[in-house]
């Protein structure tokens, strides 16, 4: 096997240098706001997790270029959230691993920043509440370790007709709670957006890297920019060669990311882009950069990495004691109910009033081009097969229903039946293959038999503003009810 730094030397591309060709994700599919953290020899990454559950998935690594999931750092809500999982941020002091994060404050829907701790990376965190709570809007912490001194950053403002500000505070030693008065690090009087700072310190100067920009969806553009300060708390003069970190041919909208030190001493940002062919279907990804210091006192450099494979597709056959840690769901339209065994996994729940949509036990998709198969494995009236879920309004399926088959189509709040026939008693396979356009098709034999709509579907009203459509497991019906399935397959075109 290469060693961590042979894999650097191989596979580093020149930001805006080099032409640009082959750079892979080192985690595919939406994984946004990414916070890096290293003990010893292995690497954790946390991510967004928006509107899905269960809040915020980690990842692990021993090299950074391929990742595992290992867990959540939430499986049930704090009591205190509602929505909105977003920007979470690893810290490590006295022996604990801190997770700043942020959400929507359920009493009154504003945006506020907690905190859980744990004596592990990727598990057993024990929440500890709010500890930002500033105006409209307190998102995206950062916390710094200046010499002994603990400061926590964020972003101010957002939703305030005034100039957005990232502000600091010094943050006590047990890193629960601000001290002093909050200073301001840098204003946006030139409404270029800033969020997603990171911050570092080299030779005489604190370097801040922050983000600037629309974050999201299709008219995303984000990009990273650096200025530096003799002091902590500035003033911050710009790098006259902003952006740092931008556009190249192949990923765009750039930032959001975090530093972590190799074993070695080197710096690498793990940041999100969005791949420019899948753009808001695949949603903003996890990139790797490397970032290189010419000389004392000289402004940093990004040097983009690129993965070292493309996707695998996925192949369950639920013969697992629990169901995978890749299941997620909306968890703001619906409750589901899983269990698996025996090699077939069980879905049934409930869903908000006005869901048409039903309940989808969703995967991130990594590729914009890909089939995906279920075995339905049990019958009654309720809807039981695959959907790509934008939303509680945005979904597009195939599914078995009483003795038929259905294509269907949920738009506006509307579900429509695109196309259906009957089929006989028994077990049913289901497929949809999504491109440009979906298609779907059954088979209770050899042969696949496709379902055909009076006009093509096309799957572009589905990605929700921040993040990507999810695809996967389907059910509508009563409590009562449920769907069983024996088999899902992606495989990635």
């Amino acid at each position: 096997m290469k060693s961590f730094i042979q894999w650097t030397c191989c596979l580093c591309l020149a930001f805006n240098h080099i032409h640009a060709q082959n750079i892979l994700p080192v985690i595919p599919g939406d994984f946004a706001d990414p916070s890096v953290i290293r003990k010893g020899n292995q690497y954790y990454a946390v991510g967004t997790s928006s509107e899905w559950a269960p809040h915020f998935p980690i990842f692990t690594s021993t090299d950074m270029k391929s990742w595992k999931q290992s867990g959540y750092l939430f499986r049930k809500a704090p009591e205190w959230t509602s929505t909105s999982f977003w920007a979470p941020e690893y810290f490590y002091h006295n022996n604990t691993y801190f997770i700043y994060y942020t959400a929507r404050r359920k009493s009154d829907n504003v945006s506020c920043i907690g905190v859980a701790t744990s004596r592990y990376p990727d598990k057993d965190f024990t929440d500890h509440g709010i500890i930002i709570e500033y105006g409209k809007e307190a998102i995206d912490a950062f916390v710094f370790n200046d010499n002994g001194q603990l400061y926590i950053t964020w972003k101010a403002y957002g939703l305030d007709k005034r100039p957005i500000e990232l502000l600091g505070s010094r943050l006590s030693a047990d890193g629960l709670r601000l001290e002093g008065e909050p200073f301001s690090l840098m204003k946006d009087y030139d409404r270029i957006g800033l969020e997603g700072q990171s911050i570092l310190k080299k030779d005489d100067y604190y370097y801040l890297f922050y983000s600037a920009g629309n974050c999201c969806g299709r008219e995303c553009n984000y990009n990273v920019r650096i200025a530096r300060s003799a002091s902590i708390q500035g003033p911050y003069e710009n790098y006259a060669g902003n952006p740092a970190l931008g556009e190249n041919e192949q990923w765009k909208c750039s930032g959001h990311g975090t530093f972590v030190t190799a074993p070695d001493g080197a710096s690498y940002y793990l940041y999100h882009a969005y791949n420019k062919s899948s753009t808001v279907f695949t949603g903003r990804q996890a990139m790797l950069a490397k970032l290189t210091w010419p000389g004392a006192n000289a402004w940093p450099e990004f040097r983009v990495l690129s993965g070292n494979a493309r996707p695998a597709g996925i192949k369950d056959d639920f013969r697992g004691k629990v169901p995978a840690n890749r299941w997620q769901w909306d968890f703001r339209n619906s409750t589901p109910v899983v269990k698996q065994s025996e090699g077939k996994l069980h879905l049934s729940g409930s869903v908000k009033p006005g869901n048409a949509a039903g309940i989808v036990l969703s995967v991130r998709p990594a590729s914009q081009h890909y089939e995906m198969q279920a075995a339905i494995a049990n019958e009654n009236d309720a809807v039981k097969g695959l959907a790509v879920y934008g939303d509680a309004n945005a979904a597009i399926g195939v599914g078995v229903s009483g003795g038929n088959v259905e294509y269907w189509m949920v738009k506006d709040n509307k579900r429509t039946v695109l196309a259906s026939l009957p089929i006989k008693t028994g077990a049913v396979e289901l497929k949809m293959s999504v491109n440009s356009q979906v298609a779907v098709s059954f088979r209770q034999g050899a042969q696949w038999q496709e379902l055909t709509p009076s006009a093509p579907v096309s799957p572009d009203f589905l990605p929700p503003w921040d993040r990507s459509p999810r695809i996967g497991l389907h059910f509508s019906g009563a409590e009562n009810e449920e769907a069983v399935f024996s088999r899902f397959e992606v495989i990635y075109k």
